[in-house]
């Protein structure tokens, strides 16, 4: 190969002596006009005598003195023309005449004859980025198409050593990837291990995280039993990315448990995350959405604070949005939440869930609520069946760019043997002296017909005693006394219209009032008080049922 010849074909070097002969023709025809001979001239100036021009240069010194690898193939079977000191150094001594695909055996390893037959049809260069190399290191090759004198074609192979920067790349994705499980770790962790299953519903709740490290945020939900028979749900969101949005979840869900067992209404609840995250960081919000399920009102009480509504499906299978009230995100400060009620009879089915579930980059965020709404509407079976047929419906894969949270409850519509382990008894009472006998012979009616045995017959109508007895005297009218057996537990609750809360105090021996609360809460499992909406307040208990009468009812 006579590289002499055949670099007067690289690209642009016709042009460059176009330019240089054109340049010389002009200066000499200067020179002649001029009233000075050349020698004179010569002998007047000190400039330095011209460098060599570029065509003069020996290709192959120069080629060879390249640190990039380089290589030169020509015809259709791309015959190995010349490679350069370098590739040889990288990659064995080569022999020219040979097929590439023989000759560079290596090339052939990383997938580059393709990329031969391309620059060699086409006569535009074609690159591949960042391949290792059987030497270990990564190079990024660029195929050129020359033409010969004889006008065969050639393709020149450079190859140029990136290996620091792929290694810093992967140095940065194992970084990242860390980081990722690092979050991960830390969410999950968060997350409730087991949900709590009250007695009245049925609950499932899925996460996914991100399939990058960005896309691991602060998605969370909880389920909390309240006690008498009553259910708090929660999801939410933090805005933000990472460990440390995973860690601001951690404190919101801390916080909401605890806030939760004061038994306020989901906007006061709300109103005190609100001030919470504002606390941990001012730059920092979350969407949320807290709701209490109470069994003997079939109704879902909520409030939402800038989160995603919560989706419901009657026992028809008709489904609807609760869109309103909703308020600012958490962590806005100053502004007021509002509670919001939503029927969720037996037979209901509710989705609470977080946005990356229907948000997508090229899609309205209405419409992705409208096919989640859509996929529910045909979602049938227990609440993890429901669930996953959610995420599947929504196309959530492992490389999806958010995370997702969804919780589904399930407020079953319980018929026959099933049924007769969920029953409910009410008495109102209107006061006066024959109000607390009244109460104890219709509480000792009801557990008599639903066939407790007589230590926890006895000890409901004592409770049940008790807790009138307190009423009638702390509380006012309208006085209502409910008592209510699920699978697992008997509740005894009674409500007035005085929104004083009892608490539990040592009574001293002259004292004649003061022992009622404390006899109950001695013989009874767990009790509590919340006030009501509309003013006033209820006082619960509950005691847990042997497991013989639990089965037979």
């Amino acid at each position: 190969m006579n590289f002499t010849r055949w670099s007067a074909r690289l690209p642009g070097t016709q042009r460059r002596a176009a330019a240089r002969a054109e340049h010389t023709i002009t200066t000499a025809d200067r020179r002649g006009e001029g009233s000075v001979p050349a020698a004179r001239a010569e002998q007047l100036t000190d400039e330095p005598p011209p460098a060599p021009a570029v065509d003069e240069l020996p290709v192959r010194e120069v080629l060879d003195r390249v640190p990039a690898l380089v290589a030169l193939v020509h015809g259709p079977e791309h015959r190995l023309a010349y490679v350069n000191d370098a590739y040889a150094a990288a990659f064995g001594v080569r022999h020219p005449g040979e097929p590439a695909a023989e000759a560079l055996p290596e090339l052939r390893d990383l997938g580059l004859m393709p990329l031969l037959d391309q620059a060699q049809r086409s006569g535009r260069p074609r690159t591949l980025k960042s391949r290792k190399a059987p030497d270990g290191r990564h190079y990024t090759f660029t195929c050129t198409p020359v033409t010969e004198d004889d006008g065969e074609s050639a393709v020149l192979v450079f190859a140029t050593d990136v290996t620091d920067h792929a290694e810093a790349a992967e140095r940065l994705r194992a970084s990242e990837r860390r980081q990722r499980e690092t979050a991960v770790t830390l969410q999950r962790s968060l997350l409730p291990q087991e949900l709590e299953q009250p007695d009245d519903l049925r609950i499932a709740a899925t996460y996914h995280p991100g399939g990058t490290e960005a896309a691991v945020g602060g998605d969370w939900y909880d389920v909390i039993t309240l006690g008498g028979g009553r259910t708090a749900l929660v999801i939410g969101d933090v805005m933000g990315r990472g460990v440390r949005a995973a860690a601001v979840m951690g404190q919101l869900r801390t916080a909401v448990r605890a806030y939760a067992r004061l038994d306020l209404p989901p906007h006061e609840v709300l109103q005190l995350l609100d001030g919470l995250a504002t606390e941990i960081d001012a730059n920092q919000i979350a969407t949320c959405v807290y709701a209490v399920h109470d069994p003997n009102e079939g109704r879902l009480v909520y409030a939402s604070a800038g989160h995603l509504p919560i989706l419901i499906r009657d026992e028809a299978g008709t489904v609807r949005r609760a869109d309103e009230p909703t308020g600012p995100p958490l962590g806005t400060g100053g502004w007021m939440h509002a509670s919001g009620t939503v029927p969720l009879g037996p037979g209901s089915t509710a989705v609470l869930y977080t946005d990356g579930l229907v948000e997508r980059r090229n899609e309205d965020l209405d419409e992705g609520i409208a096919a989640l709404e859509r996929a529910l509407a045909g979602a049938t079976g227990t609440p993890q069946v429901v669930c996953d047929r959610l995420v599947r419906s929504a196309g959530v894969t492992a490389d999806h760019d958010d995370d997702v949270a969804v919780l589904v409850l399930q407020h079953p519509n319980r018929t026959g043997p099933d049924g007769e382990l969920f029953r409910n008894a009410a008495l109102e009472l209107l006061g006066g002296v024959e109000a607390a006998p009244r109460a104890r012979a219709f509480a000792s009616g009801v557990l008599t017909s639903w066939r407790f045995p007589a230590d926890l017959h006895d000890l409901g109508v004592l409770a049940t005693s008790e807790l009138v007895a307190n009423s009638l005297q702390h509380g006012t009218p309208p006085m209502r006394l409910r008592l209510r057996r699920t699978d697992r537990r008997l509740i005894i609750e009674v409500t007035d219209g005085d929104d004083h809360l009892p608490r539990r105090r040592r009574a001293e021996p002259g004292d004649e009032s003061g022992r009622g609360i404390a006899i109950v809460a001695t013989i009874a499992s767990h009790w509590g008080s919340r006030r009501t909406p509309g003013g006033g307040k209820a006082v619960w208990c509950e005691f847990l049922l042997p497991r013989a009468v639990a089965d037979t009812g």
